[in-house]
């Protein structure tokens, strides 16, 4: 009978253990990827000559909470000091193979951590030449874990954001690159329900 009985334990501790690893090893801020191309065409079926973009970004869910508030206290629940890391966790990463023009200034090629100061009006979206940390244990002073430690010595391009409140929330937060031509569109973060765009073009 003793036997039995911790057989059957031990049947009901495996039935529990496999879903509550899965759950455990799954981040509570996925990561998600935005990308395109432009400056490219399609000849004979294929698209040639584009340049990528490419946003790596943590994608943390909504949960219930009011994440952006109102008044004086709009965004502060996501900011870390003056700015948020548009994202979670790790900073979020902007990587352009080919010169970009945002609000009349050009963003060279390159990589970029991209952080946002908010407003209930206005979002400024901030280019930096700031690193981002793999992990917050990193010892790295040219390199950020999300917003922590933030300063504006190495921005390197800050340009506005048109902000609305959407009639639709999304519960997890995603950035997007939205009303797209062969030369430009828009870039676009989209969580809750507030949506902030600006527009961006190819350097000639």
């Amino acid at each position: 009978m003793k036997t039995v009985r911790s057989l059957a334990f031990l049947t009901l501790l495996l039935a529990f253990a496999i879903p509550l690893d899965a759950q455990q090893g799954r981040p509570a801020s996925p990561r998600g990827e935005a990308s395109t191309q432009i400056g490219g065409s399609y000849e004979d079926g294929r698209y040639t000559g584009g340049s990528w973009i490419v946003v790596d970004y943590g994608r943390p869910i909504t949960r219930g909470r009011d994440v952006f508030g109102s008044g004086g206290e709009y965004g502060q629940m996501i900011t870390t000091g003056a700015v948020w890391r548009l994202g979670a966790n790790q900073s979020t990463r902007f990587m352009t193979e080919a010169d970009l023009m945002f609000g009349g200034e050009r963003l060279p090629a390159g990589e970029y951590t991209v952080f946002a100061a908010l407003t209930e009006d206005e979002w400024t979206l901030i280019f930096s030449n700031w690193g981002a940390k793999q992990s917050g244990r990193e010892d790295n002073p040219d390199a950020l874990w999300g917003s922590y430690g933030y300063t504006p010595d190495r921005d390197v391009l800050r340009t506005t954001m048109s902000v609305t409140t959407s009639a639709v929330s999304t519960d997890q937060m995603v950035i997007l690159f939205t009303d797209m031509t062969a030369d430009g569109g828009m870039f676009t973060v989209w969580w809750d329900d507030q949506m902030a765009s600006t527009a961006f073009s190819l350097a000639r």
